[in-house]
């Protein structure tokens, strides 16, 4: 088995969205994600202004280049906004203030500043008008995620027809209280034979006995896990910086902007997620393997 995490914002102290990230920082990170078994991750990156986000992620890619490790472990970029739904609730610990909708120079921006290196871009899907930012991603080669959005259901039956294939962080980017019936997840759900969904096995952003559930209703053959770590991944609680803004651990390891209810990335680790999985949910170690390895391997189309 040979972990690869789709979904990283940073580690044991690094935050991959920082505008001062530096060589060893990033060495850091990658020494301590392979310590912990994870074969390959993409270095995910969140919302900010376009023009600081293409700064991060040129430095990120000029980082990785000097470094082998790094090079053998980030297999490439996450983009998660800012192509976002802002309103409360969906904008998550996300900025909503830089948010805007999704266009075609906007991401061809962000993607150039990647240097080839952007792999998955996640958007909300009623944030990108006809799909015209989303086709545009698919030809590039780039997979497509919704995410901390709300679209209707002919919205997002139109973005998967323009090419969107996976769904971010499944369960959470969306109001702790919904309609019993009428909302975004219950939309994803109706797609599932046609989406990827990303699942966070910490028992945080999905009691465990509704993320059983969901992996048993989607299949295993559809559900990628995720860690969506942050810099506090293996440090415990404490206050932590996440694209320069504070986030606040608490003593069970959850992460939240202070004084705000909605989390801000994750503090597991991968090798505490696949314990979940078997001890807690009980799948098998094939089924573990499907859903860490292969699985984000196939969604992305990216070799061993």
């Amino acid at each position: 088995m040979k972990p690869f995490d789709i979904q990283v914002n940073g580690y044991a102290g690094v935050d991959f969205c920082s505008s001062d990230l530096t060589d060893e920082q990033l060495h850091r990170a990658c020494r301590e994600l392979r310590s912990d078994g994870v074969d390959r991750i993409l270095a995910t990156v969140i919302t900010d202004t376009v023009d600081r986000l293409a700064e991060k992620l040129a430095n990120l890619a000029r980082l990785r280049s000097l470094d082998p490790l790094a090079r053998e472990v980030i297999a490439g970029f996450h983009i998660e906004g800012p192509f976002l739904q802002p309103r409360p609730g969906y904008a998550g610990a996300h900025d909503a203030a830089v948010m805007l909708p999704a266009t075609v120079a906007d991401a061809q921006r962000l993607i150039d500043a990647s240097q080839g290196l952007a792999r998955l871009v996640t958007l909300a899907p009623e944030c990108d008008p006809g799909g015209e930012t989303t086709r545009y991603l698919v030809e590039q080669g780039i997979v497509v995620s919704a995410g901390h959005c709300d679209p209707t259901l002919d919205e997002l039956h139109g973005a998967i027809d323009s090419g969107l294939s996976m769904v971010t962080h499944f369960g959470n980017g969306c109001p702790v209280e919904l309609d019993r019936h009428d909302n975004v997840l219950q939309r994803f759900l109706h797609f599932r034979d046609r989406l990827w969904f990303g699942l966070i096995p910490d028992g945080w952003h999905i009691d465990f006995v509704a993320l059983k559930n969901y992996i048993d209703f989607v299949g295993v053959e559809r559900s990628i896990i995720v860690t969506d770590a942050i810099a506090a991944a293996r440090l415990g609680p404490g206050r932590y910086q996440l694209s320069g803004q504070e986030v606040e651990v608490d003593a069970q390891g959850v992460a939240r902007r202070p004084g705000s209810a909605n989390l801000a990335g994750s503090t597991i680790t991968m090798p505490t997620a696949i314990e979940n999985l078997r001890e807690t949910l009980g799948f098998s170690d094939r089924e573990v393997s499907r859903m860490v390895d292969e699985n984000p391997r196939s969604a992305l189309d990216l070799p061993e």
